[in-house]
């Protein structure tokens, strides 16, 4: 299941809600039930779940879609489920139910298939023909107005997994040489700590630091790190201080997101942990809730008990919106979060 937390686009009719759900959600869905949260005629949050299997029980899903659209403080919602009507019917029909039983006011219940959609609410011909009705989403003001705020619609959640995939061919042969050079680098530094450094920690906490305030100062004038930069980095990031500072100077700014994405793409797999962490804390907080989803997919499939990874996806799952949890995190101790006060955007 994915979320978002993007910019508010509004909606006047079910046609303007179909164009806007691809750009809520950063790609167009597919075999899919959304529901959408509004207040007034304001989208406020989109929540996506893949149709389930034609055998499985929609009813624990769509109760768990509604529990997430409850949590953003919607006034209503609408359900909008994409694909063939055998398995979108039963899907849609369980989220209403949800929904309502939620004590939300549901607006409308639609089918997409292909080019036409089709409410389950409409009993009049007029308005909804047996047939369908045909829309042309890049005709629409939603679409031109989430286009000019800057948001994107990629083609698929393909195309979107495709963003934080693995470099391959020469980039990784590259990546991993210098992967190798890093790790001799990594222990040539802890090797030549005073010994009043116990286990290099300092010498290790002050290239940590000094690794990341160049990266994002590189990112800030749009230069790419190169090989060596970016191995340094993901090998410095195992270290939980190290990355527990990386978090705390992460947000969902454009750079960060930018950052995360290319050191984890670059990152050999055993060391794509943190860097894919801080990709998605990024991304949840600037309401890419599916970016933050195929980011998570792939650091828990690598590493399925990597903490920070599993309290993301938590968050996400639920549909936690950043708002609730602005200003955080505060990292004291290596891995124990407390809430900070909140900071001026810019400043961390």
């Amino acid at each position: 299941m994915t979320s978002t937390e993007r910019a508010q686009l509004a909606v006047r009719s079910p046609a303007d809600l179909i164009a806007a759900v691809p750009y809520l959600l950063g790609f167009h869905p597919a075999d899919s039930v959304v529901a959408v949260a509004l207040r007034g005629r304001q989208i406020i949050f989109a929540a996506r779940a893949d149709l389930p299997a034609p055998s499985t029980d929609p009813v624990e899903q769509a109760r768990h879609l509604a529990g997430v659209i409850l949590r953003q403080g919607a006034e209503a919602a609408t359900v909008v489920g994409y694909g063939p009507p055998e398995r979108v019917t039963p899907s849609v029909d369980a989220v209403r139910v949800a929904l309502a039983g939620a004590g939300l006011e549901v607006l409308d219940a639609l089918r997409v298939t292909d080019d036409r959609w089709w409410s389950y609410l409409c009993p009049e011909a007029d308005c909804c023909p047996p047939e369908g009705r045909r829309y042309d989403a890049t005709a629409n003001q939603v679409t031109a107005s989430a286009v000019f705020a800057g948001q994107v619609a990629l083609p698929d959640r393909a195309a979107l997994v495709a963003q934080v995939a693995p470099v391959v061919g020469d980039a990784r042969d590259a990546a991993r040489a210098a992967t190798t050079r890093a790790g001799l680098r990594l222990t040539e530094l802890v090797g030549q700590a005073p010994a009043s450094d116990l286990l290099g920690g300092r010498a290790l906490r002050s290239a940590g630091v000094a690794a990341i305030r160049e990266a994002q100062r590189a990112q800030r004038r749009g230069v790419r790190l190169d090989d060596d930069e970016v191995a340094w980095l993901s090998v410095l990031l195992t270290h939980l201080p190290i990355r527990d500072h990386a978090w705390e100077r992460t947000d969902g700014r454009d750079r960060d997101i930018a950052l995360w994405t290319d050191v984890l793409r670059r990152a050999e797999p055993e060391l794509t942990a943190a860097p894919g962490a801080l990709l998605a804390f990024a991304a949840w907080r600037a309401g890419q809730g599916a970016l933050a989803a195929v980011a998570l997919e792939r650091v828990l499939a690598l590493h399925p008990d990597y903490s920070l990874a599993q309290l993301l996806d938590d968050l996400l799952r639920r549909g936690v919106p950043p708002s609730e949890l602005d200003g955080w995190p505060s990292v004291g101790m290596p891995g124990v979060v407390r809430p900070r006060k909140r900071s001026r955007r810019g400043r961390r």
